[in-house]
């Protein structure tokens, strides 16, 4: 069954505002519940090359593009890879702090856990948006 463009449009502009919504609060130091989280994942994913507060800025200047190109539907595959990309790192916490992230591994998330878990219908959802047509090839 094909997705029709309305539904594609709703999917694609609710992903957008919540990507505008969440990277817009880090560019006001201390609004952001993921600001720590982002900045720490940052500092080990770079090996502290990039500092704390550009790493911030760059993140937060990445997820409100993702946001308004969703909401735009300019480029709408390429963007979806980038989100994709960005979404696979978004789960680098749980490795990379994984007493922050579960009380008790891998079944008993924290709160912070949570945060990053529910990424999963992120990722589901772009993937259905780039879906082709049933029976043929899919983007990933």
């Amino acid at each position: 069954m094909r997705m029709n463009m309305k539904n594609k449009t709703i999917l694609s502009s609710t992903i957008g505002l919540v990507y505008i919504w969440f990277g817009s609060l880090k560019f006001f130091p201390g609004t952001s519940p993921a600001e720590e989280l982002a900045r720490n994942t940052i500092h080990q994913l770079t090996f502290g090359v990039v500092t704390d507060q550009t790493a911030v800025t760059l993140l937060a200047i990445l997820e409100v593009a993702i946001g308004v190109f969703l909401l735009s539907g300019f480029f709408r595959r390429q963007v979806v890879a980038v989100a994709l990309a960005h979404m696979v790192c978004t789960f680098t916490p749980l490795l990379f702090f994984p007493s922050d992230s579960f009380s008790q591994a891998p079944l008993v998330p924290t709160l912070l856990g949570q945060y990053i878990g529910k990424n999963i219908i992120i990722v589901g959802a772009l993937i259905t948006l780039v879906r082709k047509e049933q029976g043929r090839r899919y983007f990933i």
